[in-house]
């Protein structure tokens, strides 16, 4: 793999975190214990970071939790407050190209996204919860004339913040900024399959100014790590972005310990519906690409689902498999590489099963299919597209969360409808049409938490962010985001 110069000279340069962020200190786990964390993007082990167990995450939790009692940080005011996260987010941006090679590294994004796309994204995070934490009000209540009756948002205390490995970085501020803009301590988990950014979050915190305690990152194994963050009977709320077997451990594990709260951003299962009267079939077509082929199809929004009307499906499929052949797929930290490696060996077996078993079910595979870039020893699946899916086939049901496209066609809207939310999830949905009436009826009845229209993943910041069903719930991004890390407290005062 030849790289540009640029590269290969930040990689040479590159420090690798490898250490538990615990009390404002960076450590080893007290066991000594280390995983192997590797690059899917050749194979080869990058570095050997700690492997936090149970005792470490104890540690870690008693750290927030004197932090949040103590006042070091929930007691300092909203401009002090604001200051910290601004600079965090200074330090951020000043050190985006290693956050972005770290990320690419780790996880087998393209170095691209991962520069122009993901750390400006979790910046832009920090900045605009630093920016809103004195937005929260609280509310003065109608009370007889000899009583004052208000409430207030406090800030919960210790959370447990576990993300995952598909944007490490993106995903953990969107936890750990409202978190810490309502003046909560959190102990933050990244997924073992992707360290590096967190362990640098957490060193770049503590520059920022934020005092010791209030932010410890505990890398380690879910089973072990994850578990004894969420048995803990000192941490107040689980924040959760992952699979849905993992979300119902962590609430089996909440009413196993102190009944925490728990708020999970799952899986998807996303239809995408384009109507003849599409206004835009070239643009449909980029999105239905793009919409489940961008990271590699490791998105839980990836609209893996595509619902088309039968009269112009045999066309419009044609359209999306020439986008999709023409996605470069190479070495992520190529800047012209658009879609990279897959995060591990067990990811990517997991996408070639579902191929395979889509094959067998009686799918049309029109694009795609295998592994390709054997030779570089990492992990890359190619862009797939199956044809006539049926709604009882794995592929039209299951998250494969890997690069498979299935299409189904439908001849009415409410035919449309139906396929749609045919599914035990209800993360997102989108529609294209040239119809308003037929737009607004059909987002009032998806069954999603995001429904997009004539657009896919057309969001940002300042909107909530969450699913239906088997989706999950609670909220991440928006104002919303940061009441979900606060307690509503009623006060009434009588008047003497």
């Amino acid at each position: 793999m030849t790289l540009p110069a640029d590269i290969t000279e930040r990689l040479a340069r590159l420090a690798l975190p490898s250490q538990a962020v615990i009390d404002g200190a960076h450590v080893d786990a007290l066991s000594g214990e280390t995983f192997d964390n590797v690059s899917p993007r050749d194979g080869q082990l990058l570095n050997k970071v700690a492997a936090c167990q149970k005792e470490d995450v104890a540690l870690a939790v008693f750290a927030a939790r004197t932090a949040f009692e103590d006042g070091r940080w929930r007691d300092q005011g909203p401009r002090a407050k604001k200051a910290v996260l601004f600079r965090l987010a200074e330090l951020m941006e000043r050190d985006a190209d290693e956050l972005a090679l770290l990320e690419s590294l780790d996880v087998g994004k393209p170095i691209s996204d991962a520069r122009n796309v993901d750390i400006p994204l979790a910046i832009n995070t920090c900045r605009w919860y630093a920016e809103a934490l004195d937005k929260v009000y609280g509310e003065v209540g109608a009370s007889p004339v000899d009583r004052l009756s208000y409430a207030v948002h406090e800030p919960l205390g210790v959370i447990g913040a576990i993300v995952p490995w598909n944007f490490p970085l993106h995903m953990a501020m969107w936890k750990v900024a409202p978190a810490l803009a309502m003046g909560n301590s959190v102990v933050l988990k990244p997924a073992e399959e992707s360290p590096l950014t967190a362990l640098k979050l957490g060193a770049l915190a503590l520059e920022a100014g934020l005092p010791a305690g209030v932010l410890n990152v505990v890398p380690g194994f879910g089973a072990v790590t994850g578990e004894a963050l969420a048995l803990s009977m000192d941490v107040d709320m689980i924040a959760f972005t992952g699979s849905g077997p993992v979300g119902r451990k962590l609430m089996e594990y909440s009413a196993r310990s102190n009944l925490k709260r728990i708020s999970l951003e799952l899986g998807g299962k996303s239809p995408q519906i384009v109507f003849a009267d599409c206004p835009d079939l070239e643009a449909a077509a980029q999105a239905a690409a793009w919409g489940v082929f961008y990271n590699q199809g490791e998105v839980c929004t990836a609209a893996s689902r595509l619902l088309v009307e039968a009269s112009i499906k045999e066309a419009f499929v044609e359209r999306v498999a020439e986008v999709a052949k023409g996605m470069k797929v190479g070495d992520p930290l190529d800047p012209s590489t658009q879609f990279g490696a897959m995060v591990s060996e067990r990811q990517m077996n997991t996408a070639l099963g579902y191929i395979a078993i889509a094959g067998s079910q009686g799918a049309r595979r029109v694009l795609g299919g295998g592994q390709v870039l054997k030779e570089t020893g990492g992990f890359y699946v190619e862009p797939t597209i199956f044809d006539r899916l049926q709604p009882s086939h794995a592929l039209a049901r299951e998250e494969v969360f890997g690069p498979v496209l299935g299409v189904m066609s439908f001849t009415t809207e409410d035919e449309a409808i139906a396929l749609a939310n045919d599914t035990v999830y209800g993360l997102a949905a989108g529609l294209w049409t040239s119809d308003v009436n037929r737009a607004l009826r059909g987002a009032r009845r998806l069954k999603a938490g995001l429904v997009w229209v004539n657009g896919w993943d057309a969001c940002d910041i300042t909107m909530p962010f969450g699913g239906f069903k088997q989706s999950g719930f609670g909220r991440d991004r928006s104002l919303h985001a940061l009441h979900k890390y606060a307690d509503l407290k009623s006060v009434s005062v009588t008047l003497r």
